[in-house]
């Protein structure tokens, strides 16, 4: 089950909505859930896809980084996929990005259901900064998802088996 995007609402992306560069020791600036929620339009996500593209061989980390960022706010789960895809090599090939990196690698796999993923990244950014209040609450996303669509497969579980035992019923009275 995925969860709906909200949208932004802009018309243009300003630098104020792009993630900027963060140290390690900062632990609240990460966006809330409800941001975390909201997905750029086509247009949003198209600026950043040709100031990708515009830099080519020469992209630079906070542009490749900004690029990831859209793809993982996308209501497109293949752009979503590529989204991590892309903040994974960037979290392996820039360790001043990794903080960033683990929220938003934990974020994505979240958006794609990948629940495990989602929550192996997120712990990792808790080991560092246990307060930080974006990561807790992301834990808290991540436990409400697990606990609801474990209780809907046991529900569904449930059925099967109640049609099973109808079915096995009926066929043994005919006997």
């Amino acid at each position: 089950m995925r969860r709906a995007c909200t949208n932004a609402g802009l018309t243009h992306i300003s630098s104020s909505h792009l993630p900027s560069k963060l140290t390690t020791t900062m632990t609240d600036n990460l966006p809330s859930m409800s941001d975390a929620d909201s997905c750029l339009s086509d247009s949003q996500l198209e600026i950043l896809k040709k100031q990708y593209i515009r830099e080519g061989e020469y992209v630079t980390e906070q542009t490749r980084f900004n690029y990831a960022w859209g793809l993982i706010k996308s209501k497109n789960r293949r752009e979503q996929t590529q989204g991590v895809l892309l903040l994974t090599e960037i979290y392996r090939e820039v360790p001043d990005r990794r903080r960033e990196c683990l929220f938003y690698l934990a974020l994505g796999h979240f958006k794609l259901g990948n629940y495990n993923d989602a929550r192996k990244f997120n712990e990792s950014l808790l080991e560092f900064e246990p307060n930080n209040s974006q990561a807790r609450a992301l834990r808290q996303e991540i436990d409400d998802r697990v606990a609801k669509e474990g209780y809907i497969g046991m529900a569904i579980v449930g059925s099967v088996v109640t049609v099973g035992a109808i079915v096995l019923t009926s066929l043994l009275k005919k006997k």
